[in-house]
Parts: C-alpha cells; sequence; structure tokens
C-alpha cells in the first residue's frame, strides 16, 4: 500500500535494524504496546509475526517512511473472520501497532491508518473494522476515537497485557469499530486531516 507520506510494505527480516532504530528513539510512549528493544529482539518478533502469518492469522506490514525510506513502525491485520464463504475477510481488527515517536502523531500515521482502512473497506470490503486498545492507555485511546471509531465498550480480561508492571496478566480491553456505513464519512475525515482528495 502505497502513500504520499508512507508505504505499507509486508514484513520481512531484513526490517530489524531500521526498526530497532526507530524503537529506540525515546520509548516512553510505549508503556503499553509490545515494540522489542534491540535488533536481536526485533528480529525474533519479526519472526513470530512472520510465523503467525504463514499461519493465517494476521496480515503484517511495515511503515516505510517515504522522506528516508527507512522503516520506522509496524502494523497488523488480526483477528480475521470468515461469514459470506468468501476468500477475502468479512471482518478485520488493526492491531499491534507501534510507529517511532518522531512519527506519531502526524501526516505519516494518519495516512497509513487511511490506507489500511480503505484497503479493509474498499479492496476486502469487510462489514466491519475493530481497533482495540489497553483499557488504561488514554493516549490511544484517545487517537482511535480521533479517527472516527465509535467506542462499543470494556472486553473484560480480553487479551495479555504488553504494559511493563504486568505483562502476561489478563488486560481489559477497550474496543472501538468502524462500520462499512459510517467508512464514507471516516475516510473523508481522515483525507481532511491529511489535506487530500477523498
Amino acid at each position: 500500500m502505497e502513500g504520499q507520506h508512507v508505504d505499507l510494505v509486508p514484513i520481512d527480516l531484513s526490517m530489524a535494524a531500521d526498526l530497532a532504530a526507530a524503537a529506540a528513539v525515546d520509548r516512553s510512549t510505549y508503556q503499553w504496546a509490545l515494540v522489542p528493544e534491540g535488533e536481536a529482539a526485533m528480529t525474533a518478533h519479526l519472526e513470530w509475526l512472520l510465523a503467525d502469518r504463514d499461519a493465517g492469522k494476521i496480515v503484517p506490514f511495515a511503515h516505510r517512511a517515504r522522506s528516508t525510506g527507512r522503516f520506522v513502525g509496524c502494523t497488523r491485520y488480526l483477528e480475521l473472520r470468515w461469514f459470506r464463504g468468501r476468500p477475502d475477510p468479512d471482518e478485520v481488527e488493526i492491531g499491534g501497532t507501534w510507529i517511532g515517536a518522531e512519527h506519531q502523531r502526524s501526516a505519516l500515521n494518519t495516512e497509513a491508518k487511511l490506507l489500511m482502512l480503505t484497503h479493509a473497506f474498499e479492496t476486502w470490503n469487510v462489514w466491519r473494522v475493530a481497533i482495540a486498545t489497553d483499557e488504561r492507555n488514554e493516549r490511544s485511546r484517545a487517537a482511535i476515537a480521533r479517527l472516527g471509531a465509535t467506542f462499543e465498550g470494556i472486553l473484560r480480561n480480553h487479551r495479555a497485557s504488553w504494559a511493563a508492571d504486568d505483562a502476561g496478566t489478563p488486560r481489559n480491553t477497550a474496543m472501538f469499530s468502524i462500520t462499512e456505513g459510517e467508512w464514507p464519512a471516516v475516510k473523508q475525515r481522515l483525507a481532511d486531516r491529511l489535506g487530500t482528495a477523498t
């Protein structure tokens, strides 16, 4: 997926050095996310993502900043669900996302979400895209709401926590979604933020 500020590129192990460098810049915002530290840990993380991809569980990407050509973060489609008996999924979640500190709350980050949502709704023709975060992650919850996603509620003991102080314990998840009927307005909202035509 190609944009003006970012390309979303299927992950491979050659990205580990770039991603480790991006993750090393101001790690203070990674309290709630799994962001490996160091090239060896990043390589192991990418191997894990590739194994999940090969098992059909996820579709992972790296963010490549068009300004530098360097990889600066990761994201993925997960929780793919099929209801209509067709090859493409009918519902997906966008998650497992982190982006280097210098690109957080930037046009690159906004455009990455626009690219993923556009692909989900307009290529796969999904009915629903879910976006989830740790209930305690106020920054992420605010960012998801700014996209135009609807808050659906809290799922208790929904997933394992990635938080440093309680990693591996059950976490409550704040669940948001965008449905196919809401997508045109969300798309326009994101395009307006980027100053691009829809």
